[in-house]
């Protein structure tokens, strides 16, 4: 954890970054980005699938350092969220992150929270780690986030392998049945930003609507 960084992030003026441009490029191998049929019913139901929680494990990796964490609890309902990480990750012990898009309450291992309507500057303020947790709501579950510039590719299964936004490519590694009622969700993915390095492993997935 950075010392007094909050005193520094408090008093700059943080601008937030303009949306990224997606460039065209050759297609891998094996890929395609030409959509399933299929694909505008799944977004819809994934879009509709807005109450759930998982476990699993997060490390990250980028030239300063690497960590990884337990996420104990990742709960969303709606646009608000709650992530109750431990170990590595923000410095040893329990670090919760909670908030809605453009508000993040911090809770570091030491008990001190900060606020912010800045997440992910918050969040490398404490760190120095990219952490683009508000896109993330989205693309843990296979979906582009709305209403930016995104191309995505689609594997011989017909499943989405690849998803470029906002500068990141976040690869698909695998899929599993973790919900009944639901698509198959991800389980293992790769979000990667020049020499940065996200990877989720996740564990288990609940649906939080009640039957």
């Amino acid at each position: 954890m950075r010392v007094g960084f909050l005193t520094s992030f408090l008093a700059a003026t943080l601008l937030l970054p303009g949306c990224a441009s997606i460039t065209t490029e050759p297609l891998p191998a094996g890929l395609t980005n030409q959509p399933p049929a299929e694909r505008a019913d799944l977004v819809s139901q994934l879009t509709r699938f807005s109450d759930w929680q998982l476990q699993g494990k997060l490390a990250v990796r980028q030239p300063e350092d690497s960590a990884t964490a337990v996420i104990n609890q990742w709960r969303q309902r709606g646009e608000h969220y709650q992530l109750v990480l431990s170990s590595a990750f923000l410095g040893m012990g329990r670090t919760e992150l909670e908030g809605i898009p453009g508000f993040l309450e911090l809770t570091m291992p030491d008990g001190e929270t900060y606020r912010s309507s800045q997440p992910q500057q918050l969040i490398e303020a404490a760190t120095g780690w990219t952490f683009p947790v508000n896109a993330l709501v989205w693309w843990v579950r296979g979906l582009a986030v709305p209403g930016e510039d995104a191309r995505l590719l689609f594997n011989k299964e017909r499943r989405l392998a690849v998803l470029n936004q906002a500068g990141w490519e976040i690869r698909y590694d695998a899929w599993h049945p973790f919900v009944d009622g639901q698509p198959h969700l991800p389980s293992r993915i790769t979000a990667l930003k020049g020499e940065k390095r996200l990877r989720l492993v996740i564990t288990g997935w609940q649906s939080r609507n009640e039957s």
